[in-house]
């Protein structure tokens, strides 16, 4: 019998922020698969702990390159494409040998996350399923203490990788606003959202619900920016009754 892939959503990273299901997988899995930077433990597998049943088999998938080749290179694609293959292939075997395999996701599994490369390459060869989960921009909107949308209000999600020009278009068109991905990007974040008249209403959000977690005005901030863990929100202000 031909085991599943599980794709589980853990959410923002507070773990008691878990759907019910996920918790439930993970704490009767015998095979965790993992995304990780080399050299590091891994967020997902971070925010786990104490989670995983003894004599679990763990599989810790390690980024060939994350920020070291920019994005337009060609092979950034490549080298990931056979990152992906590789990880696929260790993941269908288990599964065909019989064994169900649950791979650790951040956020929700279908949104901006690495599980979506697996999936598709996955779905048509063994069973798989996706279990959905809190995503990180609601943790981080919900942590500023005020709703991020009003009535009628248009809600706009763009990466900080977009170009300047085109973050300012978005900027300027939406009412409510999230800015992920914005790494090295952080300096034209600003620049767009200045450009766009929202930067004086934006609020910067790291590591939302976890432990470390920080909110504050963007143009209050002083300390360094981590970006990885870092959400720009500008709520909406719609009709209300």
């Amino acid at each position: 019998m031909t085991g599943t892939i599980y794709g589980i959503g853990l959410g923002p990273g507070d773990q008691e922020l878990m759907s019910v299901k996920t918790d439930r997988l993970l704490r009767n899995a015998k095979h965790v698969a993992f995304f990780r930077k080399a050299g590091r433990k891994g967020q997902a597998r971070q925010i786990v702990e104490g989670m995983i049943p003894e004599g679990a088999v763990e599989f810790p998938m390690e980024y060939p390159v994350t920020t070291e080749i920019p994005l337009t290179d060609p092979r950034y694609n490549e080298i990931l494409s056979a990152f992906y293959k590789e990880v696929t292939d260790h993941l269908i075997a288990l599964a065909q040998s019989g064994e169900d395999v649950v791979v650790l996701c951040e956020g929700d599994p279908f949104f901006y996350g690495s599980f979506m490369h697996i999936y598709t390459r996955v779905k048509d060869v063994v069973p798989v399923e996706v279990v959905p989960a809190i995503t990180g921009m609601s943790g981080a909107w919900t942590a500023t203490g005020a709703p991020i949308t009003w009535g009628d209000d248009v809600l706009t999600v763009i990466m900080g990788t977009h170009s300047e020009e085109k973050l300012v278009e978005h900027i300027q068109l939406t009412d409510a606003l999230v800015i992920m991905k914005i790494g090295t990007n952080f300096d034209k974040v600003v620049r767009a959202l200045k450009a766009g008249g929202k930067y004086d209403d934006a609020y910067l959000v790291q590591f939302a619900t976890m432990p470390k977690q920080t909110v504050c005005k963007l143009s209050a901030m002083t300390e360094k920016v981590t970006p990885y863990f870092s959400i720009i929100i500008v709520h909406g202000q719609g009709r209300r009754p």
